[in-house]
């Protein structure tokens, strides 16, 4: 028997170009001043006493965070109030440099979710309720097993840490655990959880509560958003150890970050999928002409 469940991606578009100009800095300059109210005495990467634009140097600062991975991939971005304070300049002269790095596909804004680092490879806008793999099992009568493989606290892995806003000392939860029907294993889930936002989270009994299920009844911390990518890949050993498979096959990889209703990430996972026993479908609506 094969399972279906409805899982969703956040809304992302893709553009790509590139280029700058710097013979055009004397007609910018004019617009770039700086907000004295919000900037700092030292602005990272804004050089003031050289003639170029601010956006500019803003750029090409979080091209380097981009290149570092330091931000990495799916990371969503502070607020534009909170980026612009942090180099000392105003929300137009962010907001240029902002739009110059969505012109070269590194970045990409979603209405009402902010701006996030985009993939070098291209995923399709796909969105609809948010709901959990446990949430939508029950929805649908189909009884499964979890067993926990690892619970305990860590430090997140740098790609984590970044899309979580955490630094290297920040204790996270890493969760390991495998979901499974009477068929056999089904998912194969590591989650990492900001244990700094839920102290105690290491404690709970996951073969019988859901990840969310704690973080909302225990620690009064309700996610509300989600950016879901879907990738097909081959199982390693990890992999199809966890799932009883033989290495090599095809399964769906699932890689998310989860948010709490004021923008913060609360939650990361990696989700192997054995694409035999389920299946991921999406009911998507269309808006109407533009």
């Amino acid at each position: 028997m094969t399972f279906f469940v409805h899982i969703c991606p956040c809304t992302i578009m893709n553009i790509s170009d590139r280029g700058h100009c710097v013979n055009m800095m004397k007609a910018t300059m004019n617009d770039e001043r700086v907000d004295v109210s919000t900037a700092a005495s030292t602005s990272p990467g804004v050089d003031r006493s050289i003639p170029v634009p601010f956006h500019v140097q803003i750029a090409e600062v979080i091209r380097e965070r981009l290149d570092t991975g330091a931000w990495p991939v799916h990371y969503r971005l502070k607020p534009e109030p909170d980026l612009a304070a942090e180099f000392g300049v105003s929300r137009g002269t962010l907001r240029k440099a902002l739009a110059t790095l969505i012109t070269e596909g590194r970045l990409v804004q979603v209405r009402g979710k902010g701006t996030f680092v985009t993939a070098t490879q291209f995923e399709p806008a796909l969105a609809q309720n948010l709901t959990t793999l446990s949430e939508d099992f029950a929805a649908r009568g189909i009884t499964a097993d979890v067993a926990v493989l690892e619970s305990r606290l860590d430090r997140a892995p740098q790609k984590v840490a970044g899309l979580l806003d955490v630094g290297p000392e920040t204790p996270v939860l890493l969760l390991r655990r495998v979901r499974s029907t009477d068929e056999g294993p089904i998912a194969y889930l590591v989650n990492y959880v900001r244990a700094d936002m839920a102290p105690g989270i290491e404690d709970t009994d996951f073969r019988s509560v859901s990840l969310f299920g704690s973080l909302e009844s225990e620690h009064g911390l309700v996610v509300t958003t989600a950016r879901r990518t879907f990738i097909a890949e081959a199982a390693g050993e990890e992999v199809s150890g966890a799932l009883g498979i033989v290495p090599g096959s095809p399964v769906q990889y699932l890689q998310q970050v989860s948010y709490i209703a004021d923008g913060r990430a609360i939650e990361y996972s990696d989700v192997w999928i054995n694409s035999d026993r389920m299946r991921v479908t999406s009911l998507l609506s269309r808006r109407g002409p533009v």
